[in-house]
């Protein structure tokens, strides 16, 4: 017999519906206490969806400066420098369709804001985003059409804020090896993990 769960009644039955916390938590604009949350922050995953897939970008920046809230159903977030592979702005052309979830060091729980956003290049827009004298290329405009916190069991049962249960990143391959790995020694190897944080920090914004 098959266990295979293929419907929204099959879900339901074996989990149950939401309480009335779970559904009233959900709003379609930035309450303030929302607003506080996602100040806080310095971290969030960006998730897009367009023709080759789904993608879920990791965005960080300083503290206050991640996303700025332009209104409460509004946000723009800068688009700072990486790895040129631009797969989430590729995504938001073709489907604008957008997901963030943020986390705050140190808290249990994280904000999730759903919406719809767009690329906007504006040079001055841009420049008002500037850290240390460099512009990021474009900024995400997001709309919000839903945000909600999500309550602290994953963060609490993966201890993500323990020191204790951090990982030495010694014991972890290096982007160098993966490369080289990957590449048959085309590219990577022990320059590239001994030249990396130079080039970080030539090229962080």
């Amino acid at each position: 017999m098959s266990h295979v769960i293929n419907s929204i009644l099959a879900l339901e039955a074996l989990y149950g519906l939401p309480g009335e916390t779970c559904v009233a938590k959900e709003i379609t604009y930035l309450s303030p206490e929302y607003r506080a949350m996602m100040e806080a922050s310095p971290f969030a995953a960006l998730a897009t969806s367009g023709p080759e897939g789904l993608d879920c970008s990791p965005r960080g920046d300083r503290h206050g400066h991640l996303v700025r809230i332009v209104d409460d159903r509004t946000l723009m977030m800068p688009d700072r420098r990486g790895n040129k592979r631009t797969d989430s702005l590729k995504n938001i052309i073709r489907d604008p369709r957008v997901a963030l979830m943020f986390l705050i060091p140190g808290s249990g729980n994280a904000l999730r804001v759903n919406g719809s956003a767009y690329i906007d290049a504006d040079p001055a827009l841009c420049e008002s985003f500037a850290v240390d004298g460099q512009n990021p290329l474009s900024v995400i405009v997001i709309t919000i059409e839903a945000v909600y916190f999500q309550c602290a069991r994953a963060l609490i049962r993966s201890e993500l804020w323990n020191p204790e249960r951090h990982i030495d990143p010694a014991s972890l391959p290096t982007p160098g090896q993966i490369l080289a790995r990957l590449s048959n020694d085309q590219v990577g190897g022990p320059d590239y993990d001994r030249e990396w944080p130079e080039r970080a920090k030539k090229s962080m914004w």
